[in-house]
């Protein structure tokens, strides 16, 4: 599917502004949309919405594929429906405006949330209009909520521990354990439906809001899940497990590349696509169609898995000794496209990328990735190089897994900024001023049908504002800017006559 000319920025909704010390679906989150309206912009870009277990990665560690993650869900929101008073809206004193504390940020949150459901239990037996509704989207999520919301309350009531470690009735999911516990948990198995209520109701409103000033909102389907999720526990047989263990049997990752000499062993199971294809990649549809449901466009995270993954041994504590495994990706998007229709979907096509992937990319017409961070190495013939784009391509300053763009121009090479001086026709690297504009612009410049820039290159940041670094394990996905007014009509003016100049506002 290609796509008009248009640009848009990338941000994620935990790097909101929030007196609770993540960002969420409150005022901030309208704030941001009245920002980008201003600014001319019809595209945000998130990363997936799912609630996160350890390390808080929305990509490797989420607990569903289908879940909306608690701590966006706006105490606020709940206060103004009654559900909170004034004096339980307390706020998170003493964390990092620029940070997210997650130590600190789940108690807090999770406290008032169990608050507000206390309420919402008495509305229920009050109101039969917030019954009706409510008792509708247990009915029309049911076929991924019911395992999801009695995932969590097992894995609360094992502290913890992963799935294929509780008892064999839980873990193999067999039918009379099930009842027992489903009968035993009904109250925190009711907190958890709640909790997903109110993230889905607030995010529809959001995404409402966002549609009605003409912005569309680009989600993010990581392709793999995590082992400890309610997917994994509830469709064992889509997945490489040992069959005695319940344990996975391989992980993804990549090999050595541009962020890692060991690659990247992320941990996730990888699918038994041959048993994903005999049940007509049912799961899948129903994962892209929940997508839809809640975002206007699905870009795909690690696009290439889907014409062959990197398979290596759970045994191994490095990425380095995997294999490359074919992937029935024809098939499968074949299917998609059968039982959804056209596919308003993007290909992050970064990594080792081979013709069979470009082909499969461009039989469905899917725009690919360009990333000017990635464009200086010194070849002219790099596919990330502005004079080698096509049109239905989607070209960033950099993503989330990038350094923002003045903490990249502060750590590279001198080889590379003569390179990029030479391109952009200065005469060398000490004459460029605001590196991050000069990228900015460049993009929007470009013949790529869309452009996404991160809302931190727009505020100028340095490194220290970095989502995620690949390289590093530990404290990412933790950035956050610490006040709507910092959103400015200077930089939303600026950014309007540049979208403008380069004919992408529609």
């Amino acid at each position: 599917m290609k796509f008009d000319r248009a640009s848009g920025i990338l941000l994620h909704p935990t790097s909101l502004p929030s007196p609770h010390g993540i960002g969420d679906l409150g005022q901030c989150a309208y704030d941001f949309i009245n920002f980008m309206e201003r600014s001319g912009q019809t595209l945000w870009q998130i990363l997936p919405l799912g609630p996160t277990g350890y390390d808080h990665s929305p990509y490797t560690m989420n607990y569903s594929a289908f879940a909306g993650n608690p701590l966006m869900v706006s105490l606020e929101k709940l206060a103004e429906e009654g559900l909170l008073a004034p004096d339980e809206l307390s706020h998170l004193e003493g964390t990092d405006p620029n940070r997210v504390s997650f130590s600190k940020v789940i108690p807090h949150k999770m406290g008032i949330l169990r608050k507000a459901f206390e309420k919402f239990k008495t509305h229920l037996q009050t109101n039969s209009e917030i019954n009706a509704h409510y008792s509708r989207f247990g009915q029309e999520q049911a076929w991924w909520l019911d395992d999801f919301v009695l995932f969590m309350a097992l894995l609360e009531d094992n502290d913890g521990k992963p799935w294929s470690q509780w008892e064999t009735g839980l873990a193999r999911r067999q039918p009379e354990a099930l009842k027992a516990k489903s009968e035993a948990l009904k109250e925190e198995i009711d907190f958890h439906r709640f909790i997903q209520f109110k993230f889905f109701e607030q995010w529809m409103a959001l995404r409402q809001y966002a549609n009605g000033k003409n912005i569309q909102i680009i989600g993010d389907v990581s392709i793999y899940v995590c082992h400890n999720s309610s997917d994994a526990w509830a469709h064992p047989q889509l997945f490489k497990l040992n069959p005695e263990t319940l344990e996975s049997a391989y992980i993804a990752g990549v090999p050595p590349d541009y962020f890692s000499e060991t690659g990247q062993l992320w941990g996730n199971p990888v699918y038994n696509w041959d048993a994903c294809e005999q049940e007509g990649f049912d799961w899948w549809v129903s994962r892209f169609k929940a997508t839809l449901q809640y975002v206007d466009w699905v870009r795909v995270d690690h696009f290439r898995g889907f014409e062959a993954y990197w398979q290596v041994p759970a045994s191994e504590e490095t990425a380095i000794n995997g294999e490359w495994v074919k992937a029935p990706g024809d098939a499968f998007f074949e299917t998609l496209a059968q039982k959804l229709g056209d596919l308003p979907v993007l290909a992050e096509d970064l990594g080792v990328i081979t013709p069979e992937v470009e082909a499969l990319r461009d039989k469905f017409d899917f725009p690919g990735m360009k990333i000017l961070m990635f464009a200086f190495g010194g070849d002219p013939n790099n596919t990330h190089l502005p004079h080698n784009y096509v049109n239905n391509c989607i070209v960033y300053s950099g993503t989330h897994d990038n350094d923002t763009a003045i903490g990249w121009w502060d750590t590279t090479s001198a080889g590379e900024k003569q390179f990029l001086a030479k391109y952009l026709g200065f005469k060398q690297p000490e004459d460029i001023q605001e590196i991050n504009w000069v990228l900015i612009q460049k993009a929007l410049s470009s013949v790529a049908n869309l452009a996404i820039v991160p809302l931190q290159d727009l505020l100028d940041l340095g490194g220290s504002a970095r989502m995620n670094d690949p390289s590093k394990i530990p404290n990412n996905w933790r950035w956050r800017y610490s006040s709507s007014e910092l959103l400015s009509n200077g930089i939303s003016d600026r950014l309007r006559d540049l979208t403008h100049l380069y004919s992408r506002i529609r």
